[in-house]
């Protein structure tokens, strides 16, 4: 494990067994996220965003069977490997809510009803820091401020029912910061946000992370808010990724056909009200007995026919810092020789 990275991902894979069979939600993902970075996920909806992320933490459903490697630099255990842990375990529990945690997508039903805010706040303050209830509330009450609750001490002993949603949120960051992790993997933290309240909550979080220090792994599907957050991006497709690179360049320029499908389809300043977005033919299927070959295949302009349908590309390294599994794409290593470009 490199002494820079906070976390490597290793040929992670998640088999969800089904009635029609087994469904492989995860297929081989590889990442690593540096100490004080911020690392987006990308991906449409059901491509393994979410499950790659509660793997991290052990929290998956027991169905969801993963394998593969997940090192982490834990303060008390040292170099591990998450998945050998018991999920129900001491040594999961020493990491997760302490020096891993997370940002639910719903606000409003990550958190009880039945219990105040400054309760469950103070849960991971109680758990981790501190047995002094005193104490634990002063913790979580200057965290609260600090995501800019504001009148925090009347606020605390309020219910969810009595916060708004951007007031929620906050809250559920706070719960997530309360003791100052190492990582914060952030799962759509914004989608249920109008505009106004998710740019304060991207300022808030970007603020939050220099006086934390900490990493963060941002998942989303909306690629402005990347292009706000993000130091890298990795763009994931039906349970892999696909393509990874510094923001900048995956803006700049995009290699692989997924890639440059979704950055075609968001609307640009300057562009004419007439203009047609480009739109990616057809719809992810279903990772369920799936056919040799690139899952991308029935949908790319770029396939190669007899090599993306017979053979699955690995990530390679194709520039500084850029990764991509294209068969078709121009200089990557892993593309057979001699194989003329069939657009559709």
């Amino acid at each position: 494990m490199d002494n820079n990275n906070i976390i490597e991902v290793k040929d992670l894979r998640i088999n969800i067994k089904i009635d029609e069979g087994t469904l492989t939600a995860v297929r081989g993902v590889n990442f690593e996220i540096r100490k004080g970075e911020t690392l987006g996920l990308v991906g449409e909806s059901g491509c393994g965003k979410s499950l790659t992320s509660k793997a991290i933490l052990g929290i998956n459903e027991k169905k969801c069977k993963a394998e593969g490697e997940i090192w982490f630099e834990a303060d008390e255990l040292g170099r591990v490997d998450l998945l050998t842990l018991n999920p129900r375990g001491k040594e999961i529990r020493s990491v997760r809510g302490k020096q891993i945690s997370m940002i639910f997508q719903e606000p409003m039903v990550a958190f009880s009803p039945m219990y105040t805010i400054g309760n469950q706040i103070n849960e991971a303050t109680l758990l981790h820091i501190t047995k002094d209830k005193k104490k634990a509330k002063e913790i979580s009450l200057e965290v609260m401020r600090k995501v800019g609750i504001a009148n925090a001490e009347k606020r605390y002993d309020q219910y969810p029912h009595e916060f708004s949603g951007g007031m929620l949120q906050r809250a559920l960051i706070a719960m997530a910061l309360v003791c100052n992790p190492k990582l914060l993997i952030a799962d759509e933290p914004t989608t249920a946000l109008d505009v106004t309240i998710q740019a304060q909550i991207l300022e808030l979080m970007k603020s939050l992370q220099k006086d934390f220090g900490m990493s963060i792994l941002f998942i989303t599907h909306d690629l402005g808010t990347v292009a706000r957050m993000c130091d890298r991006v990795a763009v994931m497709y039906l349970g892999k990724i696909v393509e990874s690179a510094p923001a900048v360049e995956i803006y700049k320029n995009p290699q692989h056909p997924y890639t440059q499908g979704l950055i075609g389809s968001v609307h640009k300043i300057g562009t004419k009200n007439q203009e047609r977005l480009f739109s990616i033919e057809g719809t992810v299927p279903l990772a369920l007995n799936l056919p040799a070959g690139c899952g991308f295949y029935d949908r790319c302009h770029k396939r190669i026919e007899g090599v993306c349908n017979v053979y699955d590309p690995s990530l390679v390294d194709i520039g500084e810092d850029h990764k991509i599994a294209c068969f078709a794409c121009t200089g990557c290593p892993n593309a057979p020789k001699n194989q003329e470009v069939t657009d559709k």
